[in-house]
């Protein structure tokens, strides 16, 4: 019986896990200048170019990392796409910076902020909340 329940609780855990996931995506957009030819992005190419260990995409287009200064889709980007916390991650950029192996990328303070940016920014790739007014940037999916 004992075993029964264990077995119930672990899938039960598996299933809770697996759907907040996409719970977060809903929460926020990846979105990008519209010089980048890309419609799509993997998962694997998105961390490689927030964690600067790549700057262009599979498709040979530059682009470079924005971030936001805190919120809501900052806090869902780190936990889905990075799987870092924002002390962390600011301890990684400025061990670039100190070893000259990259740098800071740009920080804005809003999603206004961060649209605004990426629409008059070659190859700018950013996230924002899912409500956010993305006009002037194209939205890309995550694959």
């Amino acid at each position: 019986m004992a075993k029964e329940v264990k077995l119930i609780l672990m899938a039960v855990t598996a299933v809770v896990l697996v759907s907040t996931r996409p719970a977060w995506a809903g929460g926020m957009k990846v979105i990008a200048n519209p010089s980048v030819q890309a419609a799509s992005i993997t998962l694997a190419e998105l961390k490689s170019v927030y964690m600067e260990e790549k700057n262009s995409l599979a498709d040979g287009t530059h682009v470079q990392p924005v971030v936001a200064k805190g919120g809501a889709a900052h806090e869902i980007f780190l936990r889905m796409y990075l799987d870092r916390s924002d002390p962390a991650l600011q301890i990684y950029y400025r061990s670039l910076v100190f070893t000259g192996k990259g740098s800071m990328p740009k920080a804005v303070q809003s999603d206004a902020e961060m649209v605004a940016y990426v629409a008059k920014t070659k190859g700018a790739i950013g996230y924002v909340t899912a409500n956010a007014s993305v006009e002037g940037v194209k939205v890309l999916e995550v694959k």
